[in-house]
Order: C-alpha cells, then structure tokens, then sequence
C-alpha cells in the first residue's frame, strides 16, 4: 500500500512540473518565417481536375457487371503520381494508370461495378491516393439495381423463410 502511494505522488509531482514550460515560447520566429518561404516556393502541384466525378448507371438488373471511365487532366505543375485507388466495398473495382501523368496530359480510371447480391438504390465511391495538394480526391458511382425474382414455391403457395 505504501509503495503505491509512493508511486501515485512521484507520477503526480513528475506531471505538475512538466508542464510548468509553454511549448509555443520555444518556437523561434525565424524557423517560422522560413517555414512559411519554403511551403510558397513550393506550391507545384498536380491537380487532378475530372471531365465528372460521379457517374449514374441508371436501372441495371442484379448480377450485371458495368463499368465506366472517369476521364481526368493533370491541370497541376508537377507530373501527377496515383499511388492507389480503393472502392468503398469489394463490389466496386478501379484501374487507375500506374505511370506519371504529365502537367496537362490526361488519364482515365476505369470503374467497374458487380451488382451480384446488390438489390435497390446503390451509390459507391472510389478513393484515390495521389500526390495532389489534398492528398485524396474522389469519385462516385450510382445505379439503381433490380432485385432478381425470387424463386416460387412448388406447389405454388408463397414461401416463408
């Protein structure tokens, strides 16, 4: 019991004069300034502009696979890197180009959708990875999907699950 009084004091003194110093007073202004003239000079980068960024397939049945190809324009100073591009679920599948895109150069990303047990309304998305300023950009797909027809019973009478 002593020893954990013990210890409980020595991290409570240890906390209260730790923060007896203001980080912000350590900061040197010059470090600042010369921060701040490193992040102008280097403003180059790409910008990955869209002809759209969201795409809607209309009706599809359920079980069609579509795709479609997202057109874009590095319309940056610097050649534009795609690191990666992720659907928002395993349904919703991007190819992107792996090479550099060049300052004004174009691009597409196709996008393909499997409606296979995706009935009704569906919006997905696809997130790209790049070295733009953001770091991030993204693009959406929509269909409304009709459900398959549900198998009727033998006999004839409904089916009840």
């Amino acid at each position: 019991m002593k020893k954990g009084i013990l210890i409980l004091a020595g991290v409570l003194a240890m906390t209260v004069m730790s923060c007896k110093e203001n980080a912000a007073e350590k900061v040197k202004e010059e470090n600042v300034e010369i921060a701040a003239d490193r992040d102008a000079k280097n403003a180059d980068f790409p910008v990955m502009t869209f002809a759209e960024t969201e795409h809607d397939f209309g009706t599809i049945n359920e079980g069609d696979v579509v795709e479609h190809k997202f057109s874009f324009t590095n319309t940056g100073k610097a050649p534009l890197v795609i690191v990666s591009a992720k659907g928002s679920c395993g349904c919703t599948v991007p190819e992107w180009p792996k090479e550099p895109i060049a300052p004004g150069a174009t691009g597409e990303m196709l996008v393909k959708f499997n409606s296979n047990g995706k009935p009704n309304q569906q919006t997905k998305q696809v997130t790209i990875s790049a070295n733009t300023e953001a770091g991030k950009e993204i693009i959406k797909i929509k269909a409304m999907v009709t459900p398959k027809a549900k198998p009727a019973a033998a006999d004839g009478a409904p089916t009840s699950k």
